[in-house]
């Protein structure tokens, strides 16, 4: 809240910030082994907008993003250290260790640079995560399928086809299937790692016509090196550097007049 706060101060034209916190990062600090990727970092993350994390390859961007649904605690060697972060409403911690990551990935989703459709059919991708929490009854799976892939406007176009392989789809489609997959557990936060990088620019911009519809129902965080996607498409920005976070704020703000000449030189292209 402090990088937040500085931010905002030096802009006096800037309205204050009535958004409600989602997520708060505090004082996180994170460990691939000996090598340490964050440095207590400190950040939120505002309810039902679009925060992206900019910055330079090897920075931590990633590294944060995973953070947040224990992806991290897949690989042994890695740790966690510092405050954490924490989740509201109910102030929940995803780092306490007294916390089931599988219960964590089902209340925050994620969405992967390349898309990656199980080797099953369409329907079957999006019911997955509904199969796992138990759910059997067949209308009731029928249209939380139906429900997620409209949330991802795939519906209209595999409506006719949700038995084939989700692989038969083209990659743009494919993206909307992992995204309508997301969805299907009712996530209260959605990761996106570089979701249109391998994308080309007419699916690109379908998902973040999609990232700008989907915020009015669910918070989202977004990894992008794309300035002009991040510009585009998200309420909040932090730029990170060497694993420390060098400036959070509205996007605007950061990308008009940041504070830090670090976060200029990279915005400009004069680094990075």
């Amino acid at each position: 809240m402090t990088t937040q706060t500085e931010s905002m101060s030096a802009n006096e034209s800037a309205e204050p910030v009535q958004d409600a916190l989602k997520a708060e990062v505090r004082e996180l600090d994170f460990f691939y082994s000996n090598f340490h990727a964050l440095k207590k970092v400190t950040m939120p993350v505002y309810d039902r907008r679009v925060t992206s994390l900019i910055g330079p390859s090897g920075c931590g961007k990633s590294t944060l993003l995973r953070c947040f649904n224990r992806m991290h605690d897949l690989y042994p060697g890695n740790r966690y250290e510092g405050g954490g972060i924490v989740l509201q409403p109910d102030n929940t911690n995803l780092l306490s260790p007294d916390v089931d990551p599988i219960e964590v990935r089902m209340r925050i989703s994620m969405v992967f640079q390349k898309p990656n459709p199980f080797p099953k059919s369409i329907f079957e991708n999006v019911a997955y995560s509904l199969r796992v929490r138990g759910m059997k009854n067949k209308s009731e799976l029928e249209g939380r399928v139906e429900q997620a892939l409209k949330g991802a406007a795939l519906w209209n176009e595999v409506k006719n086809r949700l038995m084939e392989q989700g692989a038969n789809l083209s990659g743009g489609q494919q993206q909307r299937l992992c995204i309508a997959r997301a969805l299907a557990s009712d996530p209260e936060l959605i990761l996106f790692d570089e979701p249109t990088s391998a994308l080309d620019p007419i699916a690109t911009a379908s998902i973040e016509e999609l990232v700008m519809e989907l915020k009015e129902k669910v918070t989202i965080l977004i990894v992008t090196h794309n300035m002009q996607q991040a510009a585009r498409i998200s309420d909040y920005a932090a730029y990170m550097y060497m694993g420390e976070l060098v400036e959070f704020g509205v996007t605007d703000q950061i990308f008009i007049k940041p504070q830090k000449k670090e976060t200029e030189d990279y915005i400009t292209g004069r680094f990075g």
